[in-house]
């Protein structure tokens, strides 16, 4: 039987990968999980009674693009958050999580050729592993941009040749950024925006870690900056979800938000082969997109352990203190080496940062590295870090 080769290159994915590297051996200690972004910390109380009260819209198809209650809650909590106004009807699409939106919005508008070429799609180097199958699916040609210490842990797109950046389709951007917790700031994102525009790409804007930062104000986001300089209508497509925001993966509810024109070409594709949010779901997510008191008290959280994180490893040579997301990017020698012994010799279970990466001429960025997922109860976070700097950095 033959196969298609578009994706034969694809390197197993993270977690399989992990799993085959620790399983065969046991661990030093009482297991504790700090590799998969899973948030832990409850939602709110309420959800259950609303879920029971929406049940019987089990019995109904739910609306493909989102209902009209659920869009208006997402576009409403965009205009708190950012200043910016969107409609409601034609601006914004509901996801089924927003892996589906990054992986959907690139078969929708992605061109075959860029100025008679093969186009570039540029993905950050290490990465969501959806930004690179999704470029692949639709034929194009992936651009890997080392993220690293010396780039600020975000792509340099200034280092880039004009004739590059002319091939350039679509770029995607991480802020903050998984797995480092760099934030782009409006410098970053005039600058970006203002490229895009002299070379004509698009940008898609993951900004799924945005509610879960340190300090007072939360990170700029791309559509605020793209409409303060009047930056053309579709320029940026920005994506969204309840996942992090709001301890929900399990609810599946994201969204999409863009110019009329792009969102309508999403909304074709979504009714020939999307897979909507349950009504009933739908439902859920439209209050609790318009509740932020659950949304301040999980930062709260998890500002208690980035502070635990800085007292435990701050003397790290090399340690950087993220500024959101929920992720520790830690230096090591060898990012599989490492994860093997912290597993063995403690318990410990992290995920080697070259799985997040791919090989580029100047190696994977991620190979010195593992990533540490702080969404663990804070008892078990300390435990966790403590462990990880006794074994490796005493």
């Amino acid at each position: 039987m033959v196969f298609p080769e578009r994706f034969a290159s694809l390197p197993e994915y993270a977690f399989p990968r992990l799993r085959r590297l620790l399983d065969a051996h046991a661990p030093g200690g009482d297991p504790v999980a700090m590799t998969i972004g899973e948030p832990q910390h409850a939602f709110p109380d309420w959800i259950a009674d609303d879920l029971a009260d929406a049940m019987r819209l089990f019995n109904k198809y739910p609306p493909n693009e989102g209902s009209d209650a659920l869009r208006t809650a997402i576009t409403n909590w965009v205009g708190l958050r950012y200043g910016v106004t969107l409609d409601p009807a034609t601006e914004v699409m509901a996801l089924n999580g927003t892996r589906e939106g990054l992986f959907n919005a690139m078969l929708a508008l992605c061109p075959e050729t860029k100025n008679g070429a093969r186009p570039l799609v540029a993905v950050p180097n290490p990465f969501y592993q959806v930004y690179a199958v999704a470029a692949q699916a639709v034929g194009a040609e992936v651009l890997y941009m080392n993220a690293t210490a010396d780039t600020g842990f975000l792509p340099d797109y200034s280092a880039l040749e004009a004739a590059t950046l002319d091939r350039i389709a679509v770029a995607y951007l991480c802020s903050p950024s998984n797995p480092q917790g760099a934030v782009a700031d409006r410098a970053y994102w005039e600058a970006l925006i203002t490229l895009a525009e002299r070379h004509d790409f698009r940008i898609f804007a993951d900004e799924c870690y945005s509610e879960i930062y340190r300090g007072e104000t939360g990170p700029t986001g791309a559509l605020e900056v793209a409409a303060a300089i009047g930056a053309t209508p579709g320029r940026v497509v920005i994506f969204h979800s309840l996942s992090k925001r709001s301890n929900m993966p399990g609810l599946r509810s994201g969204f999409v938000a863009t110019d009329a024109a792009s969102i309508a070409q999403i909304k074709q594709l979504r009714s020939y082969a999307g897979a909507p949010l349950p009504g009933p779901l739908q439902a859920v997510a439209t209050k609790v997109w318009s509740d932020e008191a659950h949304v301040v008290e999980n930062r709260r959280l998890y500002a208690e352990k980035f502070e635990i994180a800085d007292e435990v490893l701050g003397q790290v040579p090399g340690y950087v203190s993220p500024e959101a997301g929920f992720f520790l990017w830690l230096p090591v020698e060898d990012g599989e080496a490492a994860a093997l012994r912290l597993w063995q010799e403690t318990g410990v279970r992290v995920l080697p940062g070259a799985y997040l990466g791919r090989d580029t001429d100047t190696g994977n960025p991620g190979h010195g590295f593992i990533r540490v997922a702080l969404v663990a109860p804070t008892d078990d976070v300390r435990r966790g870090l403590t462990r990880i700097a006794a074994c490796l950095y005493s």
